[in-house]
């Protein structure tokens, strides 16, 4: 697509303004009148300096005198006076045609103004038809479908086992004027290369997780790069791969939201960390021996369920729910934060965007910073390195291993384990540690009451019409209080009188 220019000042000027070559650094400009001032707008104001640099150019332009002889210096008559130095016509200019370099100012800046309305016009017709060109509205997807013809079946369905198979987690923030249209595509995509999994499309980008073998997948990536509107901001290291297939997905969800992280917060500039920096930011941070006195706060943006079972050592892990918990979380403790290098991490990278991007917004830290890539990365290059336990993964598999250490513990009996269940009880969505031997005696579900919900519906199967009620979610606050020493070192308050999991998940 043709660019215009970004800078709607000197570079535009200068396309509509065509003039010589004029040393103008020791031009003593003319004030502009008040009146001409008072009639400008706060847009027309940014461009009068420039405005008004040309309209002095163009008018010492016109007193220049026609050299007879090539090698001839340049000279200028005005008031019938001859200058031949520069300095001097500028002085006289400046001084004696205060009024002419005014009215020459007003017309720049109406050429200006028309110039800027026609590049606008053009610039907008310019992105309709790059998209009428690559995108028709007829929704004709298959010209962006890659041709499999060589490939058989088996090739492309074939390998989906967890050991030949890869699950891609992806995001592009890029603006998209179309979502609809690439909601259609997607969904064309996936389904021509058998591939399972969730993609969420919004007019600021997309957010992908999707799974099947690795031609499929590799196919994938090869034409997300490919294609015109995600070519300039993806690349292949945007793309992190892990094994599994499409059997990690259940089925194939492609939709058009609001968002491409359910958040409300949109993302600005960011500070990132690559594994190694952010490597050694944990290191220097576990070696000091106080560390309630460091003005460094390791950051788990992730939910609560997904630090529990792996997460860096000396992290801050809020105990929320979900995501979108994360600005009222901040809110709420805010003076936490206050004055503080906040390094922040989530499994991709892209929950970080908005986070860090509104923890800045509250312009207490001292800095602010994200794992590039994510824990993904991370564990790639250091899989032995400060962060303990599995990543968590919002599939089938529930977790990915990358070293041996387990960080977490049946909630029954208290042994070592991080394994996750869901909930024998219908309808309950919550997540269980539940070692083999407390599975073997009946513990399945998530909580005492739903065990006893689980156990009356099997007695009475037709009875399904009751209120959801979950012990686990009941007395967990959506929005936490840290206390500094507990957020910090992970303090675990004193156990309430039922004897919960309810302490916090600080480590």
């Amino acid at each position: 697509m043709p660019s215009f220019m970004s800078d709607q000042g000197d570079d535009l000027a200068d396309c509509v303004l065509r003039f010589s070559e004029l040393d103008l650094k020791d031009t003593a400009l003319v004030n502009p009148s008040s009146r001409l001032k008072a009639e400008l707008d706060g847009s027309t104001k940014k461009k009068y300096p420039f405005a008004k640099k040309k309209a002095f150019a163009l008018f010492v332009q016109t007193k220049e005198v026609p050299s007879t002889f090539e090698c001839e210096e340049k000279r200028w008559r005005c008031c019938q006076q001859l200058f031949r130095d520069q300095t001097d016509i500028h002085r006289h200019v400046a001084t004696q045609h205060a009024d002419e370099i005014c009215h020459q100012t007003a017309s720049v800046l109406k050429q200006l103004a028309v110039a800027l309305s026609s590049s606008e016009s053009l610039q907008s017709a310019d992105k309709r038809s790059l998209l009428d060109e690559y995108l028709p509205h007829d929704h004709e997807v298959s010209a962006w479908l890659p041709d499999i013809s060589c490939f058989s079946p088996d090739e492309l369905i074939g390998g989906q086992s967890t050991e030949e198979g890869k699950v891609l987690l992806y995001y592009c923030y890029c603006d998209l004027e179309d979502p609809n249209w690439i909601c259609a595509w997607q969904r064309a995509l996936c389904r021509r290369l058998h591939l399972t999994g969730k993609v969420r499309i919004a007019t600021e980008g997309i957010n992908g997780t999707v799974g099947g073998s690795k031609l499929a997948t590799r196919l994938y990536v090869e034409v997300m790069l490919s294609f015109p509107l995600f070519k300039d901001y993806l690349c292949k290291d945007d793309f992190k791969t892990s094994k599994g297939g499409a059997h990690c997905f259940p089925e194939l969800r492609v939709g058009v939201f609001e968002e491409i992280v359910p958040m409300g917060i949109s993302p600005s500039k960011i500070s990132y960390k690559k594994p190694g920096e952010f490597h050694k930011e944990v290191e220097k941070f576990l070696s000091l021996t106080n560390q309630e006195e460091s003005d460094t706060i390791i950051l788990d943006c992730r939910n609560f369920y997904e630090s529990k079972i792996g997460r860096f050592q000396g992290c801050l892990a809020p105990d929320i729910r979900k995501f979108s918990y994360f600005p009222s979380y901040v809110d709420k403790n805010l003076e936490l934060f206050k004055e503080k290098r906040v390094l922040m991490y989530c499994t991709g990278g892209i929950r970080c965007e908005r986070g860090s991007a509104y923890l800045r917004a509250k312009e207490v830290c001292k800095e602010v910073f994200q794992l590039k890539g994510g824990i993904h990365k991370y564990l790639e290059e250091f899989p032995d390195g400060f962060y303990k336990g599995k990543l968590f993964v919002f599939d089938e598999r529930y977790a990915l291993s990358y070293n041996n250490d387990i960080v977490s513990e049946c909630s029954y009996c208290g042994v070592q384990w991080d394994q996750y269940k869901l909930c024998s009880t219908p309808r309950c969505r919550q997540l269980v540690l539940s070692c083999s031997a407390c599975q073997g005696q009946g513990f399945t579900a998530c909580c005492v009451t739903c065990q006893d919900k689980g156990n009356r519906q099997a007695l009475s199967p037709t009875q399904n019409n009751f209120k959801e009620e979950c012990e686990c979610t009941a007395r967990r606050p959506r929005i936490p209080c840290e206390l500094s020493l507990q957020a910090r070192f992970g303090v675990k308050p004193e156990p309430g009188p039922d004897g919960g999991e309810d302490e916090q998940l600080l480590m």
